[in-house]
């Protein structure tokens, strides 16, 4: 079953992410060969990269509340007359991070899921592993697109976690749209006999996806291809 990527987007998902690993990963330091210097440079990520996400939120709520003041100056009215306190860093900190904070930490999560001593329980207890993606069957629908190959329409389509997926064409010819295959692998070339060059037509296609041998989820949108124009 697939699963979403293991780091967070936001940036209070990356820190509490660094935090956990700081805790954790000294327990697998030896199997998976990390030195100290490593780990204090995975440690000196994580307090700096808190701190800067800390001191980003302050520096957001002083200006905030010297707009307050200012207008309160201006404007008139009740509030707290005092001057906002500019918020203070630790100076204590040391060392400080290098940019690029981030892609250490993915260069460091690639070795340890590439070293021969990982397991897949390893890397849920580092968080390493993101949450399985589950969808209903019910709500599948395919997404369509189209390439030429030597005049023949390509039609190009992502299989997800369906088994396969049903074609159906409607090539102007009054018949409108019928069966056209199945397929299990993308993508899908339609092998059809081309019109006469020169006499161009529209053919169209939709598609739904497949499971346990039968239709599931919904009818993709109708996708129009020109041919033998």
């Amino acid at each position: 079953m697939p699963t979403q990527k293991f780091m967070p987007n936001d940036d209070a998902g990356k820190v509490k992410l660094m935090e956990h690993l700081v805790s954790h990963l000294p327990g697998y330091a030896t199997i998976f060969e990390i030195g100290s210097t490593d780990m204090d440079a995975l440690k000196a990520d994580a307090v700096n990269f808190n701190l800067a996400l800390t001191m980003h939120h302050q520096a957001q709520s002083y200006a905030h509340n010297w707009t307050a003041y200012k207008n309160l100056l201006r404007d008139g009215g009740t509030g707290n007359t005092d001057w906002p306190t500019l918020p203070k860093a630790d100076e204590n900190l040391s060392p400080v991070a290098l940019p690029g904070i981030i892609p250490r930490l993915s260069v460091l999560v690639a070795g340890i899921k590439a070293h021969k001593n990982y397991t897949e329980a390893i890397g849920q207890d580092l968080w390493l592993i993101g949450a399985h993606i589950t969808s209903e069957p019910g709500s599948w629908k395919p997404v369509l697109s189209s390439r030429n190959n030597a005049g023949h329409p390509v039609i190009c389509w992502t299989k997800g976690q369906a088994a396969a997926i049903e074609f159906w064409a409607d090539r102007n010819d009054g018949n409108g749209f019928a069966f056209f295959t199945i397929n299990t692998e993308p993508d899908t070339v339609d092998t059809t006999p081309l019109p006469d060059k020169g006499a161009g037509v529209n053919w169209r296609y939709k598609a739904i996806y497949r499971l346990h041998d039968e239709q599931v989820g919904q009818w993709s949108d109708v996708m129009s291809i020109a041919v033998g124009g």
